[in-house]
């Protein structure tokens, strides 16, 4: 299967929480969007390896993707080395992706900018035909995709571009809340981390809603692009419309 964008992160929720609107957004345009997990998160303070890949299963279906996999990389020791490469280079070439979007490049959770990098990395070099891959006994094709675009994490980062998502946000939000393991349930008696705050959903809300308004729209989801993405005409731009 072909893909038109695929998504990249470390952690189960990683993408819901910075892109899951943008996904979906592109899923309803009838695009082929997939996401890939590098971990199954196992080192989280709550919830289970495997609660965590069905809550990924679950939110996979609510933003309506054609694919996930998750690649059961190790969360928190992952590194960007040539055996992390090679594995991820075989996933690019498999789904042969146009779009990438990935973690981001610096973040509060270490795990995020090392895979920015590893990501941004693996599909530079998933384009170099010198590199063979096989995949269940097939070789494999070189492919690089056209773009990278690094999503905003926990860290505020000024963005390159913000993707109009009024349509999907609540798809989003939805997505998120996939994950009862990870976010604020007032009956729960796991331990209370950062994420599982009873603030945490309003602020993801509150970025969607500042960065809509920088454009113009209700809600807005940013991303970072280390190579100045280009335009057809001027007319590509969207600006906010003065009264």
């Amino acid at each position: 299967m072909k893909l038109h964008i695929l998504a990249i992160a470390v952690h189960p929720d990683d993408l819901e929480l910075g892109a899951g609107a943008t996904l979906a957004k592109h899923a309803k345009m009838g695009q082929a969007v997939g996401v890939i997990d590098l971990t199954k998160g196992e080192l989280g303070t709550r919830g289970t390896p495997e609660l965590r890949v069905q809550e990924a299963a679950d939110a996979a279906v609510i933003m309506g993707l054609a694919v996930r996999e998750n690649l059961g990389m190790r969360d928190c020791f992952l590194v960007n080395d040539e055996a992390h490469q090679l594995e991820l280079i075989k996933y690019i070439r498999k789904y042969q992706p146009d779009i990438v979007i990935a973690n981001a490049l610096e973040d509060r959770h270490p795990d995020h900018g090392k895979s920015g990098k590893l990501i941004a990395d693996a599909c530079f070099l998933a384009g170099l035909r010198k590199i063979e891959t096989t995949l269940d006994g097939a070789v494999q094709s070189a492919w690089r995709p056209k773009r990278v675009y690094h999503m905003i994490q926990d860290r505020f980062i000024e963005p390159t571009f913000i993707v109009d998502v009024t349509d999907t946000h609540e798809v989003k939000m939805e997505a998120i809340k996939a994950y009862k393991s990870q976010f604020h349930n007032p009956d729960s008696d796991e331990p209370l981390t950062y994420i599982a705050q009873g603030g945490f959903l309003d602020a993801i809300e509150a970025r969607s809603l500042l960065l809509g308004k920088r454009i113009g729209v209700k809600y807005g989801e940013g991303f970072i692009c280390e190579n100045l993405p280009g335009i057809d005409s001027l007319d590509d731009l969207l600006l906010p419309q003065l009264a």
